[in-house]
Order: C-alpha cells, then sequence, then structure tokens
C-alpha cells in the first residue's frame, strides 16, 4: 500500500472520496465501464453489513430464496409503468447458445417481474399467505454516469417481496422494513437518516407508494440509502396471481417489496470518513482492534510478540475481530497510516517499555483517546471504547447533518443556497409537480415526504401546502 496523500476533503470531496475508496482497497475498477470489483476488505464491511441485516430479515418473519438472473422480456412488459420506468437502463441478451434468441432476456434490473410468476405458482388459497421471501444477489441498471458504490451498472443488494391478504398487512409489511433500514443505518453504520414517502413522479416504477430513507453526506448531497414500496395489487393482476380467500372467492393479493445495495458502503465511507481515510464504526468493522508490537530490528522481540498475542486471546474471548500486525519489514508510522487509513477503530501499541511496566497504548480512531492502559484491564477497556465510538460516530454525524439543515418558505429565497452548499432543505409544498419541477434548476430534487405540516404555503405557488417536504442536492 503505497503512502499516498489523499485530497483535501474540505475543497474537493469528490476527489476524496475516489481516492479513498481505492487506496483504502475497498474497490477497484474491472474492464466493464460502471461495474466495479468489490475487493476483499470492501466485501468484508459489506458481509458485516448484510449479516446484521440478514438476522432481522429471518427474526420478521421472511426466508431466503434464490431467482433466476436472466428474465424473459415480455415479463416486464406485463406491467407497463414498471417496463417504461426500467427502460433505458435495461440490458438485453438477444444471442446464446451459438443463435439468435427466439425471445430477448433481461439482465434482471429487480426481481419483481420473475418473483411474482412464482408467486403465481404457489399462492393458490389464502393458507399461502402472507409469502414473505427475501433474495442476495446482484442486478444490473445500466449507469451513465458511475461512481463506486454510489452509482454502479452492477451492484449487491438484497431485494424483498411479501404478498398478503389485505392492504393493511401490507402496508404494515412495508412500514415494518423500512424501520428495520432505520435501524440497520443508525445503530450499525451510525448514520442519521430522514424517513418519509416519495412523491408520485420519485416512486418505483408500478408501485402504489415508495417509502425511504435519506442520508445527508459532508458535502451537502443527499443519498437515498434504500426503499420499501406498497405495491399493492397491480403485478398481482398483472401475473394472474389469483388465489381463493376464506369466502371461496378468488382475490388477489397484495404485493410488497424492499431492497437496500452496496450504496450502504460507499454512505459509511463519505459519513465518518476524515483526512487520514476511512473510519470504520466498530459493529460493522472486519477488524476492530488492531495490535502493533513495537519491533527491533537485530533484537530479540518474542517477548513484545507474546504479549502482543496474549492481549488478543484476551479481546478476542470478548467477541473483539483483532489483528496483529507483524510485519518486520514496515515502521510503526508506515503501519498507523495503514490502519489508518482503512479506518480500524482500535490501535494498540505494545513496546519493550511498555511491558516492563505492564502497560500498552490504546488509541482511537477519532483521534480522542491515546493512553497507557494496564495488560491486565485492557480487554474491559477496549470493548468499553468501542461502545462508546459507536455512539460517538452517530452524534458526531447528527450534529453534523443538523447544522445542515435548514427550514426556509420559498424556493426564491433558498434556492441559490441550496445549489451552492447544498443541505437539508424543509419547506412546504402543494404537490403539484409542476412546481416539483422547479427545483431541478437548482440541481435539487424532492427526497421525501414528511407526515407533519409547519408550513402554510408551497415553496413555488401560493398554494396551499400539504404537508412539509425534503428537498436537496443528490449523487
Amino acid at each position: 500500500m503505497s503512502k499516498k496523500k489523499l485530497p483535501d476533503i474540505e475543497k474537493d470531496f469528490s476527489k476524496w472520496y475516489q481516492d479513498v475508496v481505492y487506496q483504502a482497497e475497498l474497490v477497484d475498477q474491472s474492464p466493464v465501464r460502471g461495474c466495479f470489483v468489490i475487493r476483499p476488505y470492501g466485501t468484508a464491511i459489506w458481509e458485516n453489513i448484510k449479516s446484521a441485516l440478514d438476522k432481522r430479515i429471518k427474526e420478521t418473519g421472511h426466508k431466503n430464496a434464490l431467482f433466476p438472473l436472466l428474465i424473459p422480456k415480455a415479463f416486464l412488459e406485463k406491467e407497463a409503468e414498471h417496463v417504461e420506468g426500467f427502460s433505458p437502463e435495461l440490458a438485453v441478451v438477444t444471442h446464446a447458445g451459438g443463435k439468435d434468441l427466439d425471445e430477448p432476456l433481461v439482465v434482471r434490473p429487480t426481481s419483481e417481474t420473475m418473483i411474482h410468476f412464482m408467486f403465481a405458482k404457489w399462492i393458490k388459497s389464502w393458507r399461502d399467505l402472507p409469502m414473505k421471501i427475501n433474495q442476495w444477489a446482484n442486478v444490473v441498471r445500466w449507469e451513465m454516469r458511475p461512481r463506486a458504490f454510489l452509482r454502479t451498472s452492477e451492484f449487491f443488494w438484497q431485494e424483498g417481496h411479501t404478498a398478503h391478504e389485505t392492504v393493511q398487512e401490507a402496508e404494515q409489511e412495508a412500514l415494518l422494513m423500512l424501520q428495520e433500514y432505520v435501524n440497520l443505518a443508525q445503530d450499525y453504520l451510525a448514520i442519521p437518516v430522514i424517513a418519509g414517502l416519495k412523491s408520485d413522479s420519485e416512486k418505483f416504477p408500478g408501485a402504489d407508494k415508495t417509502y425511504t430513507f435519506e442520508a445527508l453526506m459532508p458535502d451537502g448531497k443527499a443519498v437515498q440509502m434504500g426503499t420499501s414500496h406498497m405495491i399493492s395489487q397491480n403485478f398481482a393482476k398483472a401475473f394472474g396471481m389469483s388465489y381463493q380467500d376464506k369466502e371461496g372467492k378468488l382475490a388477489y393479493p397484495y404485493l410488497t417489496s424492499w431492497g437496500a445495495t452496496t450504496r450502504l458502503v460507499g454512505a459509511m465511507v463519505m459519513a465518518h470518513g476524515d483526512q487520514k481515510g476511512l473510519v470504520v464504526p466498530p459493529k460493522i468493522a472486519p477488524t476492530q482492534v488492531v495490535i502493533i508490537p513495537i519491533l527491533k530490528k537485530g533484537a530479540d522481540n518474542g517477548a513484545v510478540l507474546a504479549v502482543a498475542h496474549q492481549v488478543k486471546n484476551k479481546l478476542e474471548a470478548t467477541q473483539c475481530s483483532v489483528l496483529v500486525d507483524e510485519d518486520e519489514t514496515k515502521s510503526p508510522g508506515a503501519k498507523f497510516f495503514k490502519w489508518e487509513l482503512r479506518g480500524i477503530p482500535v490501535r494498540i501499541e505494545i513496546g519493550p517499555r511498555d511491558i516492563e511496566q505492564g502497560k500498552a497504548v490504546v488509541a482511537d480512531r477519532l483521534g480522542e483517546v491515546k493512553e497507557a492502559i494496564a495488560l491486565d484491564g485492557i480487554d474491559i477497556f477496549v470493548v468499553e471504547l468501542l461502545e462508546a465510538m459507536q455512539n460517538k460516530m452517530f452524534e458526531r454525524a447528527k450534529a453534523r447533518v443538523q447544522a445542515q439543515t435548514f427550514k426556509k418558505e420559498k424556493l426564491v429565497d433558498f434556492g441559490k443556497d441550496l445549489a451552492a452548499q447544498g443541505g437539508f432543505y424543509r419547506t412546504g409544498w402543494c404537490r403539484n409537480p409542476e412546481c416539483e419541477k422547479q427545483l431541478k434548476q437548482y440541481q435539487a430534487m424532492t427526497r421525501c415526504l414528511l407526515k407533519e405540516k409547519t408550513f402554510e404555503k408551497c415553496f413555488h405557488c401560493d398554494q396551499d401546502s400539504v404537508s412539509d417536504v425534503l428537498v436537496a442536492k443528490s449523487y
């Protein structure tokens, strides 16, 4: 790993992000434009996020399944709004097995159509409901302006799909999974988010409602972290998904779908990173503690290494993930640089003098703690430090977002500030799409509708506001 200085995070946040995801070895470019290789370290972070979410998906009554990558193009055309929404992003296979295909196949942009085809085969009675399926998969949506993790032609995600007897049950399901996403973002990624309903122009193609949870990055742009959709009965009717209800009549189930992607890794990088590189929240860090033995060239370092591994064993007994950096070819300074760049939450330095004093130096990645701690109680100290770091990271991010959030009445007054510095702008909206279009001149858009109504008038026209809306620029 080369010791290359990162771009100034304050002056060029975009370039800083671009450099840090490569230098920290999260991703690398592939020969296919818009498709990235997620390297082992980036994959390990994603797997920890995936593990936390997968646990909750199963605990809330869903079962994992795997569905084909290729979907008959005719499936997408069964739901007109769906195919229209995805058409520009589709990758289509027309030739395979040495000949032209009788029917084109689409590389899945999402799996609603394939899964709903299967639901129609599986759901025959009200006793088959609710049906709750989740898939961990990769999908393809051709991206014109790719950026690692944030916008990629191929990305990895989970997509949940459920079918219910009543619209009330489906609504509860969509909101349940939205809340699980919010909990994941805030409790594991330490990223504060705002949840709400997407406007009609921004909702998922073919859905009745789309719920979203939005995060604000340090450069003032918003990231859609994930979505949960009330698809209702549109797809059920398109795929002939009828069943016999409790009265013996034919009925159509109410459907939902919901998903979160590897974009969460990119959001984590941006939300917490600093001039030294990544700062990974302890709950999702592949390595929570790195131990750096201070080794002397040409000396017997056996005692230092032995103590380092004793400390490692103590920490692993508390379920901490620990690495001992025994590389004798690198100086302590080079090692500090490497692990700070990768965002390891806690560093422990152990040298001969430390051993004589029965202590080790413990430093946190936030730069707030660096002190000598007795080896006897170091495991307890580190566990408490990791917990405190997780909380501090969330509170830091929350304070930053609060400082970047504004309440403004009229776009004509706040539009220039929105375009120049970004941020979350809370304002009123009449729900007229023509007013929504006015945001484009400031490179902004509605992010989500809010339940509260604190503004009497729309941000653009003089009509009454229906409710508050969150406005921001986005990636």
